[in-house]
């Protein structure tokens, strides 16, 4: 009698992970969407895992999944801004292109949630380096990219003369709306405000 050899051994399949395994993007998604509105409603330092977890719908255990603590997740949010950017203009002129950013810019820093958001989470960085350095990503990162297309751009264009200085130009682009907006909190703009930045700006980039 012939015996047959030994068949190698398939190693057993893992189960993909279901329920509670898994991490629901729908869920992620409404998590975040609590925190801005707790945010704007409490403000850092009372905003709670717990106040999260119900405007959410969801348990406190389906946000401790996610992240440590309220500092790792609002770490995590602001960090993400810096990614996500603005779109870059595209009008064909520096002056266009400069004042479709206040414009989109102005409306975003308008926002109830943001206006709310925003200077608390200044205030808290001065007590929170973490908070700090995610903050001064967040702010500087996020509008680099765009700035830097439309000094870009001009410079295609012969609008800027080459080799500008781009930290200088993106402080003077996004220096005095963000002023007034977020500073000083004057949400109200007088009529023409905008046109008129857009004007200053693009001469004093021009004489850069």
């Amino acid at each position: 009698m012939t015996t047959k050899p030994d068949e190698p051994q398939q190693p057993p399949r893992r189960r993909a992970p279901a329920g509670a395994a898994v991490l629901r993007q729908d869920v992620t998604e409404a998590i975040r969407a609590a925190v801005f509105e707790e945010l704007a409603a409490v403000g850092y330092a009372r905003m709670s895992i717990e106040g999260i977890a119900r405007r959410a719908g969801v348990g406190k255990t389906a946000v401790y999944r996610r992240w440590r603590s309220k500092l790792h997740l609002v770490l995590d949010l602001v960090s993400a801004l810096a990614v996500q950017g603005l779109p870059a203009p595209d009008t064909g002129s520096l002056e266009g292109d400069l004042r479709l950013l206040y414009e989109v810019t102005s409306r975003a820093l308008r926002h109830p949630v943001a206006s709310q958001v925003i200077p608390d989470l200044q205030a808290e960085a001065a007590r929170n380096p973490d908070i700090a350095e995610a903050m001064q990503k967040a702010l500087r990162e996020g509008q680099d990219g765009v700035a830097t297309g439309i000094v870009t751009a001009a410079e295609r264009r012969g609008e800027l003369s080459p080799g500008i200085d781009r930290d200088l130009a993106l402080d003077l682009i996004s220096g005095p709306l963000y002023w007034r907006s977020v500073v000083i909190r004057n949400p109200k703009l007088p009529q023409g405000y905008l046109g008129a930045l857009a004007r200053a700006t693009a001469e004093g980039l021009k004489a850069l």
